[in-house]
This record gives structure tokens, sequence and C-alpha cells, in this order.
């Protein structure tokens, strides 16, 4: 264990298991479908009426507005719908429950938190800040996704979590997103559908094209393609399912930041959305993008994928492009350096690399940074968040495996100019799961996906065993002195 002082904040943040969401819950089979339409169709007025009111009466306050979200669900199955006379609201909003259920976002674990300065500082007392932490949520079927948390640094290194709202919203899904046509196609090329039929989709789109313009162009390509072929479907079947994983997503500016969640939207996503690593970037020219790096997961294969916000208000998801684009754990430095984006990833399951491009959203050629060198970190290392700049180098947060599985939480140093270079690594953990924090859906396991320096501090939270998360902070001139700067 590092001889480093550690401050255990008294702030533990658990999972919920009622805070809820209400998603689709429709059965596979159109049979069963149009049977539960039918029985709702049998129903007097009164009779769906009563049912409403005892649907409202049992979960309106367990939602900010489960009307919208009853309606919505109906216009999913209301292809089934195989009446001609005009339905009532009430009936809409019925059958809409009928295909509705309530899905508990955080009840089996929250944590892998990330932590980045809040956009909006004013207020702030001085010498504090306020902060954003991203965590991931998991509940029933295991199937994760992104919540947020704000909270305060105060001058003293106090730490001081925003009050938890007990809703939780989904955001409005963008129905015509934009793309850019070039990163459309070098994606289509990697995934071995840079062909006539796409070249006839893509070829009359502007550089930057919207969702509606790209399907009139597949409708116009299926109807003029004849005879039709496997090939010509799969081709569009890629694209449409190319589409569908980048999108634009939208909250209310009247949701608190607890209250917004991102929950899987694509498919290849369906499974999961895992340990977003979220930076603050800053361009040479001064302008602010909020990046995160996440892992897409569909039950069988991992994606790695980006999130790009401003305002964690809108948030645009995108699949990410090059060689280098597999396995999990890629951490974007909070700048460019000479000139290159730069970027952490794990390509082998076992080392940690580097890479860099004169594009965010395309990545090659990776170098290996890191090999497991102590006894902590034997089976594999990662890292634990994107690079933190410091007079010193590059302060890398790492995770180590060793013998049990057991994951603890390490550092590194990259020189700033280049930082291909290592000035040193801890020969000792910062952070080993004991006690009670070794307990948990994942048992043995410390982990981070992001920490920050304030006022001459690190501050790191970290999860525990895969359950609920926690907040250490430590002197930044300590642990750069151990890291021998």
């Amino acid at each position: 264990m590092s001889v480093i002082e550690l401050r255990h904040h008294q702030t533990t943040l658990l999972p919920e298991s009622a805070r809820v969401i209400l998603r689709p819950f429709i059965p596979g089979s159109t049979h069963r479908i149009t049977t539960i339409i039918g029985r709702a169709l049998a129903m007097s007025e009164e009779e769906a009426l009563r049912d409403l009111e005892a649907v409202l009466k049992d979960f309106d306050s367990r939602h900010v507005d489960i009307e919208s979200v009853l309606m919505a669900n109906f216009q999913k199955v209301l292809p089934h719908v195989f009446t001609q006379r005009p339905l009532s609201k009430v009936r809409k909003l019925l059958i809409g429950a009928l295909f509705s259920g309530e899905y508990a976002l955080e009840s089996a674990a929250l944590f892998n938190p990330s932590i980045v300065a809040h956009p909006d500082q004013n207020g702030v007392p001085e010498g504090a800040l306020r902060f954003i932490m991203s965590l991931r949520a998991t509940g029933e079927g295991h199937i994760s996704s992104i919540e947020f948390r704000s909270g305060l640094i105060s001058s003293g290194g106090g730490i001081q979590i925003d009050p938890v709202s007990r809703f939780v919203t989904v955001p409005e899904l963008d129905p015509n997103p934009s793309y850019k046509k070039t990163l459309f196609i070098v994606k289509l090329h990697e995934m071995g559908f840079d062909n006539g039929a796409s070249a006839d989709v893509m070829e009359p789109l502007s550089e930057a094209f919207t969702r509606s313009e790209l399907n009139r162009s597949v409708l116009r390509v299926r109807r003029e393609t004849q005879p039709s072929t496997q090939g010509l479907s799969n081709t569009l079947t890629c694209i449409q399912w190319l589409a569908d994983s980048n999108y634009e997503l939208h909250f209310s500016p009247k949701l608190a930041l607890s209250e917004r969640i991102i929950f899987p939207v694509s498919a290849n996503e369906s499974n999961g959305i895992e340990d977003a690593r979220f930076v603050r970037f800053v361009e040479d020219d001064g302008a602010v993008m909020y990046y995160a790096t996440y892992t897409a997961y569909n039950g069988h294969a991992i994606l790695p994928q980006l999130i790009e916000t401003q305002d964690f208000l809108n948030f645009r998801v995108l699949t990410l492009n090059g060689a280098a684009v597999q396995n999990k754990g890629m951490a974007l430095f909070p700048r460019r350096i000479n000139g290159n984006y730069a970027m952490l990833s794990r390509q082998d399951d076992e080392n940690l690399f580097i890479m860099f491009s004169d594009n965010p959203h395309y990545w090659s050629d990776p170098v290996i940074l890191l090999h497991p060198a102590e006894n902590w970190e034997t089976v594999k290392i990662g890292n634990c968040g994107s690079p933190i700049e410091t007079p010193a180098g590059w302060l890398v947060i790492t995770h180590g495996v060793g013998a049990m599985r057991k994951y603890c939480i390490g550092a590194a140093l990259l020189d700033l100019d280049d930082p291909t270079k290592v000035i040193g690594r801890l020969r000792e953990p910062l952070l080993v799961p004991e006690g009670d924090g070794r307990e948990g859906y994942v048992p043995n396991v410390v982990y981070s996906c992001g920490s920050m320096v304030h006022q001459g501090n690190l501050i790191l939270p970290y999860a525990m065993s895969d359950r609920a998360t926690a907040i250490v902070s430590m002197s930044l001139d300590d642990l750069l002195h151990e890291l021998g700067a």
C-alpha cells in the first residue's frame, strides 16, 4: 500500500432501487401483441377508465410525466391495433400502460465514476469548484446506463454532493440527426461495406446530411436496384445500423442533473453503456468540449464509442473509426499535444497503449506505453480515466489486476511534451480493496473512470467492488514526489 496519506471523504453513493424509468414492455410475438390489444379493445369505456385510473394512482407519483411515456409506448404498438374506430385518449393510455414496465436503473450497482469541472461555475465561492460526476448505473439484466451527480469541492477540500432527485428521465431522441459524410464512408469501409450499393447511397448526399436525407437515398437505391440481392440487402441494413449507432439526445433544462439518464438507444449498446470516461477538453483556440469514451455492449461484442457535449443537456453519440478502435478503456488527453489529439487505450487486454491522431474520431497505430510490472498488476493493467496535466507531467491513474482477480489503483507520470516517455510509476498501489469495500457484485475491486486536481489535491472518486462509489483525495505534490517528479 502507498505511503501517501489519503483523505477518505464521508460520501458514499449507494444504489437506490426506487429510481426508475418506464421502458417498453412489448412481447416479441405479434400474436401476443394483438391478443393483449384485443383484450383492451373489448373493454367498455368505463372499464378502460377504471383500469387507467388504477394505473395512474399506483404509478403517477413515481414519474415526472407518465402520460407522455404511456402515449409514446402506445405509438410503438399502434401498427398492431386492428380497429378502424377512433380510440379515446383513455384507451390509448391504457394500451400504452399494458406495453410498459418500470426499470430500476441502479438496483444492482452505482459505480465506475468519472469527475470533471461543471461548465457553469457561476455563484461558486472563491477557491471552490462545482463538479459533475458521471456514474455507471446497473439494474435488472445487468443493463448499464449513465447517471450524473453534481456537487461542490470547498476551498478547504471538503466535498458535498447535491441532493439527488427521486425522479429520472430519459432524453428526447432527435428523430433527424445530422452526420458527416467523410466519417460515415470511412466507417462503412472498415465494416466491409465499401461497395457499389453504398456508393450509390452516399454519392448524392452533401458533406453534412440528415437522417431523413439518408433514408430517402437508401429507399431510392432499393427501388432502382433490380433484381434485389442479399448483398444489397446486407449493405443497406448496415447503413441503417450505422445511422442508428450515431444519434443525438436532448434533455430539458428544467431537469436537475441527477434526473438525467443516458440509457441504451442503439442495437450495439442494447446490453449496456459501460464505463464512460468524461474529460473536459480544451482546444488550442480555447473552445471547450466535454468528451466521453465508453464501451457499447450488445450481449456478445463490445464497441468503443464517443460522446460529445458542451452543456450536459445536448449530447451527440458517435461511432469511432480506425483500426485501434477495439477493446475497452479508451481515455482522451484533455488537450492536443504537438497539434495532435492523444488517447490511452488497451488493445490486448493486458498492456496500456498510447496513440495520436489529427481527428478525435479516427484512431490507429497504437504503441505500448506500460507493461505490467508489479505483483499487484501481474495479470493486466489499464487506465482509470483521462490523463491529468500537472507541471511535472501527465498524471495517469491506472488500475492493475493481480492474483485472485484483485483490482488495485496505481499511478504513472508521463512527459508533458512526449507522453510516450514514462517518468515514473508507483511501486505500491494507491488504493486496494479492503474491509466492506471488498464485498459487492464483483468482489475485490477498486476502479475509477476519471479524477481531477483542485487546489493542490487529487480528487479521486472510485467504485468499490462494482456496487457503490466513494471518494478519496490526496496531496498532488506528495503523489508526484512518489512518482519521482
